[in-house]
């Protein structure tokens, strides 16, 4: 079986469809199957162009709504995963995988199916370890945190996906380059030859121990901010083997009718981009797919929407969480439901995206994008903290005209009320005034110093040689 490999898409559909057929061309044969990984950006309208946390510069219709409309057709079974820039509304629709548009099929926040025998799995997102143990929490519309935490990998995906891993058995694992964006003279496809079962049917399946690890873990589901780990075998839970039993396949099987073909049943949930009547103002709506609907009913588990729009309705999640954020992004005091959810005004930086070639920027500018949607320094939290320390961990013996004063640190046992004279012992019962305290330096400072323009200034502040005692 032939199959394609494609990197970051951005919405060039069009673009990578001809190329395959250009390498079928020259190849040994047609293309079975198209995996994209990640960055597939299925934009159907101008509100899912405002749900991608990309710069405006960056904000392009592309090609992905004509393929939503029917006015064109994947000619290859295209399978992607989500990343950074995506349309977070349209796939949020979608969390356990399914048809964006015919003959393209998205893996969900994480998934696993099977074509000809061969078993595709994968997770959507990034990660980011300060929302890693959070729930399910984002819905639209969101807010300056939101529209980038929601495509932050969870660890209830990695646990789901841990269950289903062969335990004792033999796994060919495929292997195939990191691959570049779809732009010229770029390396952004690879064609490979996998070995696959002639006997398997030629349609896309759902693959049964995943679907059994889904209705297993369903009680885990978490849509709330709070912050928890996946149970364990530390004598605190009473269960932490969810991998599938030969016993729940079979049930799963009979819940099924022992048909896993996974079914075409695409539906338009949105009105698709129209170049002739453009709409800047469309109203960003958190929707039900009917997808989404069938596949849980079926399977017996929860459809996450709708518990997150339960949630918003009773006022405990949505309201109250997208409130809080954004008190902590804006400080300007407005109303939460009020909230603009076009971002036309973020930086043109987006702190979650690796920058490459004429992307790249400053580092200082990541500081002040920051302050473009007047969000406030935040002290860092214990996981922050530790981090923090680490980074310093290198540090091991300064020169003494690089000594800090210990009333520099927020942790200094020297009380600023006391006379700088006097002689303060700690636990080890040294005196403090033998130790030099203050940095050092042969000559006396100017009045008016220049600004040292660099993150974390208060640790690198000198102090005028006048308060040393």
């Amino acid at each position: 079986m032939r199959l394609a490999v494609a990197g970051c898409c951005h919405g060039e559909l069009d673009k990578i469809y001809e190329t395959l057929a250009l390498a079928e061309r020259r190849g040994p044969g047609r293309i079975d199957i198209l995996l994209c990984c990640g960055d597939f950006q299925a934009v159907r309208n101008e509100a899912d162009l405002r749900c991608m946390a990309v710069p405006p510069k960056y904000r392009h219709m592309q090609t992905f709504y004509r393929y939503y409309s029917g006015e064109k057709k994947a000619p290859v079974l295209t399978i992607f995963i989500g990343g950074n820039h995506e349309a977070s509304n349209h796939l949020q629709e979608l969390p356990y995988g399914g048809w964006v548009a015919p003959n393209i099929y998205y893996l969900g926040l994480a998934g696993v199916v099977k074509y000809r025998g061969v078993r595709i799995g994968g997770i959507s997102g990034i990660f980011k370890s300060h929302d890693y143990r959070k729930g399910h929490f984002e819905c639209p519309p969101y807010n300056a945190a939101t529209i980038r935490s929601i495509y932050h990998v969870r660890n209830i995906e990695v646990y789901k996906l841990k269950q289903t891993m062969d335990k004792g058995q033999s796994t060919k694992a495929t292997k195939f380059l990191a691959l570049d964006k779809c732009l010229p003279h770029r390396d952004f496809l690879q064609v490979i030859e996998v070995e696959h079962d002639p006997s398997a049917p030629d349609s896309l399946e759902y693959d049964a121990e995943w679907l059994t690890v889904l209705r297993a873990t369903d009680d885990l589901i978490n849509v709330t901010e709070r912050l928890w780990n996946m149970p364990e075998n530390n004598g605190l839970h009473t269960r932490w083997d969810y991998s599938a039993t030969k016993e729940a396949i079979n049930e799963v099987l009979e819940r099924l009718n022992h048909d896993l073909k996974v079914p075409n049943n695409f539906s338009i949930t949105a009105a698709c981009y129209d170049p002739s009547k453009p709409q800047t103002q469309m109203q960003l709506v958190h929707r039900i797919n009917p997808q989404t609907t069938e596949f849980c009913a079926q399977l017996g588990i929860t459809d996450i929407n709708v518990r997150l729009q339960k949630a918003k309705e009773d006022q405990h999640l949505c309201g109250d969480y997208e409130g809080l954020d954004d008190v902590e992004g804006n400080d300007s005091g407005e109303d939460p439901s009020e909230y603009n959810t076009d971002t036309s005004a973020l930086s043109s930086i987006n702190p979650d995206e690796i920058m490459l070639d004429e992307e790249e920027e400053y580092d200082d500018s990541i500081v002040s994008a920051h302050s473009d949607v007047n969000t406030p320094s935040v002290e860092p939290s214990s996981d922050q903290a530790s981090d923090f320390s680490a980074s310093f961990s290198d540090i091991r013996i300064l020169p003494s005209s690089m000594t800090v004063s210990s009333d520099d640190t927020s942790g200094s046992p020297v009380c600023k009320e006391g006379n700088s004279g006097d002689p303060v012992e700690v636990g080890d019962g040294k005196d403090l005034t033998t130790v030099p305290l203050k940095r050092l330096s042969d000559e006396h400072e100017p009045e008016q110093r220049k600004k040292i323009k660099r993150r974390n200034q208060a640790i690198y502040a000198a102090v005028d040689d006048n308060d040393t005692a």
